[in-house]
């Protein structure tokens, strides 16, 4: 007997949850059914808000506030973010204060800036990134004080956000969980996120660094909103339909190129659940 519509599209669902991105074609052959056909289920789906289309194919949207693990996430796009960090320091200029975020997608451009001889001063509550730059000459690095949060080694709570009323930066280099038109910024841990805004508040200029696995997500914390930041840095299309929306805001999105459909890795951080504190 033949699968039904509803049967299908449940199982798309589950498909697509389960490898976090995947092309439409790719779809189409395993369940025998024409791109079309699965273009309707997408539509369907984005509507419910559990994926989002992209070009050529769709990327799950469900996890809400179960954050995948730091080394994981570390490993995931690491070529795309690689092109993002480099598009990201050449804004950069020598000399500069730059508050550098915690996540992967930041510690990238912390990698990115080694060997540049900009002479930056450089702040922030990542632990990763200061050891990255700890020994780059003519790079000064400061530490925020807090409570280290394990797994990304991140400074968190009152006394990493204070440090940022004792300083004043040239640009902040944001990394976020989602962001999306309507919504804004947001992330999965609140810790992180009071840090974020203190660092936003003292900077003249402030950088979000994405991968675009990140657009048109919204997980458990609000930050900011779109239209709060100066740029947004990702490896998107530039005829992707959230990109469009946000640059409609008046923010300015730089695509960097290569951004072609990555093969999906397959994950079982589904689970809802809440980070701890």
């Amino acid at each position: 007997m033949a699968m039904t519509a509803k049967r299908r599209r449940a199982l798309v669902e589950e498909s697509i949850l389960r490898l976090g991105e995947v092309d439409f074609a790719s779809l189409a052959r395993e369940f025998s059914v024409s791109e079309m056909t699965i273009r309707r289920d997408v539509d369907a789906l984005e509507v419910r808000g559990i994926v989002r289309r992209v070009t050529g194919g769709v990327i799950a949207l469900a996890r809400k506030v179960a954050e995948p693990p730091f080394q994981a996430r570390v490993a995931e796009a690491s070529e795309e973010k690689g092109h993002i960090a480099e598009a990201v320091v050449a804004m950069l200029s020598a000399g500069e204060t730059v508050v550098l975020d915690s996540g992967s997608t930041v510690l990238a451009v912390a990698r990115a800036i080694r060997g540049r001889g900009l002479g930056l001063t450089v702040i922030t509550p990542s632990v990763l990134a200061a050891v990255e730059l700890g020994d780059e000459p003519d790079t000064t690095v400061i530490l925020t004080g807090g409570t280290l949060r394990p797994g990304d080694l991140s400074l968190v709570g009152h006394d990493a956000a204070d440090t940022f009323k004792r300083y004043n930066a040239d640009t902040f280099v944001m990394g976020v969980a989602g962001v999306h038109p309507d919504r804004g910024f947001s992330d999965y841990h609140r810790g992180e996120s009071a840090v974020k805004d203190a660092a936003m508040q003292a900077s003249d200029r402030v950088i979000v660094a994405i991968d675009r696995s990140k657009l048109g997500r919204s997980t458990l914390v609000n930050i900011a909103p779109t239209t709060s930041v100066d740029v947004i840095v990702c490896d998107a299309a530039e005829n992707d339909a959230t990109v469009r929306k946000i640059r409609q805001l008046g923010v300015t999105v730089t695509c960097v190129p290569g951004g072609a459909m990555r093969p999906a890795q397959a994950t079982d951080d589904t689970l809802v659940k809440e980070p701890s504190s």
